[in-house]
């Protein structure tokens, strides 16, 4: 099979390259240049813009299929879905689950999904409509090749090795430093992920059986919990810490927000609640795979360890902020 896939240097798109060359299949890499350039260099590799330079493109090459997991911007989507749509034969387009109204308490396929509000840009990324652009962007790929001939993926919070936002990240490291750790007291919440490599090899498989439609890709297979989670983290990193639960009173009088400062967690009865609560049935019916969370822990440590060096970490408390917390909850 041969893929022209859109970026493949950063995060996904770059699992998505090591599963479809692991494979046996044929890749062309389209992308800026501005990184992963030493990546496979075994692959086809054209340099260009995406919204302007697509005659870059190898003159009368074909493609089974096209990978798009690099935009949040409807135009964009639209421009490549025109270029290749006599070129390719399929299109898959990595959406996210932020398409979906997020403040529902639970989500599936059918839920809805958000508007673009009047007078709102289509051609800037803001956090207020990051959603609702996802959801045009589906629509352009789909009015592209139809919908016999495109697959979208919407993932939750997708962690693992070469995250680039540290939001899941930033745990296995804080238990490998030790010692006492602020965590939320909502220790019960519910919460999702998937792991990079479980959902690039789910794109392959799409890929390779001509899949068609909309899937959410969360995980993990079976419900989680926050305290799930950090106990995972804490066994895996072997260092000895405890952990230090603040009310969610505490929290909030601090500035302290879940998902960005507390990475994972959702703020509960703040308007997100639906993110963590999204059905992954559909996926698992089509054969989807999730390695344990030990494991996934464990590579995104090691990975951190021996890359990010002393890089602050984009998500996830200081350790000023933390001992602000500790003290605190110390009286």
């Amino acid at each position: 099979m041969r893929v022209l896939v859109l970026g493949g240097t950063v995060f996904l798109g770059r699992h998505v390259v090591e599963t479809l060359l692991a494979r046996g299949h044929e890749v062309t890499l389209f992308h800026r240049g501005k990184r992963g350039l030493e990546l496979f260099p075994n692959a086809e590799r054209v340099l260009g813009d995406r919204a302007t330079d697509l005659d870059r493109l190898p003159a009368g090459a074909r493609w089974d299929a096209v990978v798009d997991t690099s935009t949040s911007l409807p135009g964009y989507v639209r421009t490549s879905a025109d270029a290749l749509l006599g070129r390719a034969g399929r299109y898959v387009f990595v959406s996210s689950v932020s398409a979906y109204d997020i403040s529902l308490p639970s989500l599936d396929e059918s839920s809805r999904l958000l508007e673009l509000p009047d007078g709102a840009s289509r051609d800037i990324v803001e956090p207020e409509t990051y959603g609702a652009l996802k959801v045009l962007c589906e629509r352009e790929a789909v009015a592209a090749f139809g919908a016999e001939r495109t697959f979208i993926v919407r993932p939750g919070l997708i962690v693992g090795p070469h995250d680039p936002t540290d939001r899941f990240t930033y745990w296995p490291l804080r238990f490998a430093r030790g010692g006492d750790v602020v965590v939320p007291d909502d220790l019960d919440a519910p919460v999702q992920w998937i792991d990079v490599r479980d959902l690039a090899e789910f794109v392959v498989d799409a890929l390779e059986r001509e899949r068609s439609g909309t899937v959410n890709t969360v995980g993990p297979a079976e419900p989680a919990t926050l305290r799930i989670l950090l106990e995972a983290c804490a066994a895996v990193a072997g260092t000895p810490s405890r952990l230090v639960p603040v009310d969610l009173a505490t929290l909030k009088k601090r500035g302290i927000e879940g998902w960005t400062d507390l990475p994972v967690w959702v703020t509960p009865n703040d308007g997100a609640d639906g993110v963590a609560r999204v059905d992954r049935s559909r996926a698992l019916a089509l054969g989807m795979r999730h390695r344990s969370l030990e494991t996934t822990v464990a590579d995104t440590l090691r990975w951190a360890q021996n890359a990010r060096g002393d890089a602050p970490l984009k998500a996830g408390l200081t350790p000023q902020r933390e001992a602000e917390l500790l003290a605190l909850a110390a009286h």
